[in-house]
């Protein structure tokens, strides 16, 4: 499933519609069974998960760049001021929104990881309004209003403020924006973000070992070797949605990014998480938000496809 252009070029159209839903389905498959990682390493304290995902993901990654040749566009991040500043902000943004994740998943709250990326889209959209002066179409409108409406009913009925879902989507969408401003691809920016965190995460790492707290390599090796992983479970998906954006369109990639909430969701079920009224108001009313905000955008790609 290579994604040179050469690869491209190689493939009929129906090789790449294929190839493209293949990796997204991967893509989307990995970050929805993603807690099932999380549960395994909970005995390890966040941080130090957050640590080892960043540690891990930069061999990994460099080797991906590698094989890719994407070494040009990676010299050009760190030699570029500009760049290299908003890669380091958002560097901040993804890092706090991995922690997030992290510490949702190993305090039984994965219906509000769920929930913050179900609402993801929604946030994009009025981030549009409030920062760009983009404006919502009408479905569009109602859609974010039955968000909010959700998040209202799962606060006020359900005496929970949604915090770990509203952090997740705000950094996410706000890891977005700052992604947007800056020209380059999926991977290199993800290993210069990861370079830029990587003294910090040694340095926490190094400071716990000197308190003699590092769960690393005590355990005899099994929880070692899962923190190990962390490094492809972080690329792997992103690499796959890498092809998949190549080779589909917007409106089929945003269609399938709520796989990922929605197995996250039934894990949650499965996991027995407590599933409130208050849950089911909240997410009927994202899911009918989500469906209303999908089919205005199928729609009106189709509209603008038709036109030309």
């Amino acid at each position: 499933m290579s994604d040179s252009p050469a690869s491209n070029i190689e493939e009929t159209p129906e090789q790449q519609v294929r190839n493209g839903l293949l990796a997204a389905l991967g893509a989307y498959g990995i970050w929805g069974i993603m807690p099932v990682y999380f549960v395994l390493v909970r005995e390890v304290a966040a941080f130090e998960v957050l640590a080892h995902r960043i540690l891990w993901a930069v061999p990994f990654g460099a080797l991906i760049l590698s094989v890719r040749g994407q070494w040009p566009e990676v010299r050009t991040a760190l030699s570029h001021r500009r760049m290299l500043s908003l890669l380091s902000l958002s560097a901040l943004c993804i890092a706090g929104n991995w922690f997030g994740y992290i510490t949702a998943i190993q305090t039984e709250q994965i219906f509000q990881a769920s929930l913050g990326y179900y609402i993801n889209p929604l946030l994009f959209a009025l981030a549009g309004v409030l920062l760009l002066g983009e404006r919502l179409r009408r479905l569009q409108a109602v859609a974010v209003l039955l968000a909010a409406v959700g998040v209202l009913v799962l606060t006020f009925s359900g005496g929970q403020f949604p915090r770990i879902a509203i952090f997740l989507g705000i950094s996410f969408t706000i890891y977005g924006i700052i992604r947007k401003r800056v020209v380059i691809g999926g991977m290199p920016g993800l290993f210069v973000e990861t370079l830029v965190l990587l003294p910090l995460a040694l340095g926490w790492l190094a400071w716990l070992g000197t308190r003699h707290e590092m769960v690393f390599w005590i355990d005899g090796g099994t929880i070692s070797w899962l923190l190990t992983l962390a490094g492809p479970i972080t690329v792997v998906p992103l690499l796959f949605f890498a092809v998949a954006a190549r080779r589909l369109s917007l409106t089929t990639v945003g269609m399938m990014q709520f796989i990922a909430p929605t197995l996250q969701f039934f894990f949650a079920v499965y996991y027995g998480e407590p599933l409130t009224t208050a849950h089911l108001v909240c997410f009927a009313c994202i899911w009918t938000a989500v469906g209303l905000f999908s089919w205005d955008v199928w729609r009106n790609s189709r509209a603008a496809r038709a036109r030309h």
